[in-house]
């Protein structure tokens, strides 16, 4: 059986960013909400492929980077050095021994669709190198003093974008053999002096480079312009019995009685479950894990969440939120919100902040106010860009 390659990503954050005009390095300045370097980390830890993510940041920046994504506690801190090739040099050291192919990506590209993401990995099976690139279609010409010379054939021209992913052992040996007199202008140039092959894949409008200040505006407005929103709600009911384990959002709870239910009972997990399958109209829980099946006799409710939000990044979505409400006299949920909230961002594989859990009550009223069973119900939000 083939091993499955171990994938780690670098997301080179260290420049000034002085051409942006902005009073801190444009990797901290927000845009669509958040710290630039924010979307990018979010695109990369959230992809399952990708199990660890290298921040590569300049010198004096790490309390920036550290309040800039406090959502992603895993992130490795690493400082970059004078050129890029020498930032991407320390990534590189920060992940010897942990990876087979590492995607290489500049933070100053926030905007990552997760297909480019598939189709870089996919191509890594039978290439060293790949890179997403996008054709050239204005007209090309030479020109000088101001004066308009020979026209360009654009045929075979490529507009290359990041990230560039590539086998570990190649790209390191690349780094090793360039020549330290001259500056790379990218990862595959020095891929392709070294005598690599790099593949071509369908890069993505929506990854342009945010450079100068008005890009902030072209780039960093028109994200939501090309955004597709879905929606789904879930709901769901288990009775609470004594000698039951009681299940909540993934964590055990201390209580004199449990969930009942074909699985783990964890009526949380249930709701959050149907919520997403219903926003990509994929039916609900028990289409997927019927109940009749004996394979799910017991099993942890986690499963069919993760599952969930595989189907969905398959259908190249994100999850941009959920928001949960439990409904229950007893146990009270605000001791383990924060606990609850980190392992269904876990689940998820979502910042924290990107998870609502709530409770209340039902005054006495009802099968819940009765103490009888545990009702949830929830609502997810997932998002695509249009370019898929």
């Amino acid at each position: 059986m083939t091993p499955v390659p171990r994938i780690a990503a670098i997301i080179v954050a260290a420049g000034s960013g002085t051409r942006a005009g902005t009073d801190i390095p444009k990797q901290y300045c927000p845009v669509a909400g958040k710290p630039m370097v924010w979307h990018s980390v979010q695109a990369l830890a959230a992809h399952l492929s990708v199990g660890s993510v290298v921040v590569v940041i300049g010198s004096g920046q790490q309390e920036m980077a550290a309040q800039s994504l406090v959502d992603f506690p895993a992130v490795i801190f690493v400082e970059g050095g004078a050129t890029r090739r020498d930032s991407v040099n320390a990534g590189l050291n920060a992940l010897q021994g942990q990876c087979d192919l590492v995607l290489i990506h500049d933070a100053a590209r926030p905007f990552l669709p997760a297909k480019v993401i598939d189709d870089l990995i996919e191509a890594l099976g039978g290439s060293s190198g790949a890179v997403p690139a996008l054709p050239v279609v204005d007209s090309l010409s030479r020109g000088s003093e101001g004066k308009l010379e020979a026209a360009v054939a654009r045929q075979d021209l490529w507009r290359i974008q990041t990230p560039q992913a590539f086998h570990y052992s190649a790209i390191c040996d690349a780094h090793e053999k360039w020549s330290i007199d001259k500056e790379a202008t990218d990862d595959a140039s020095m891929a392709l002096a070294a005598g690599f092959d790099v593949t071509l894949v369908a890069g993505a409008e929506s990854l342009g480079k945010i450079t100068f200040a008005d890009d902030f505006v072209t780039i960093g407005g028109s994200r939501h312009a090309q955004m597709t929103t879905r929606m789904g709600s879930g709901y769901d009911v288990h009775r609470l019995e004594a000698g039951e384990d009681l299940w909540l959002c993934g964590i055990k709870l201390d209580h004199d009685k449990g969930l009942a239910g074909h699985s783990d009972a964890d009526v949380a997990l249930h709701a959050l479950t149907d919520a997403i399958l219903g926003a990509v109209a994929l039916g609900d829980i028990g289409q997927h894990f019927p109940p009749s099946d004996r394979q799910w006799r017991g099993a942890s409710s986690d499963r069919f969440l993760a599952h969930a939000a595989k189907l969905v990044r398959d259908r190249h979505y994100e999850i941009g939120n959920v928001d949960l409400t439990i409904i229950c006299e007893a146990p009270k949920i605000g001791p383990h919100r924060d606990a609850m909230r980190a392992r269904v961002a876990e689940i998820l594989s979502v910042a924290v902040d990107q998870v609502s859990i709530k409770a209340t009550t039902t005054e006495g009223l009802g099968f819940t106010g009765r103490g009888e069973g545990i009702a949830a119900q929830a609502t997810a939000i997932l998002t695509r860009n249009q370019e898929g």
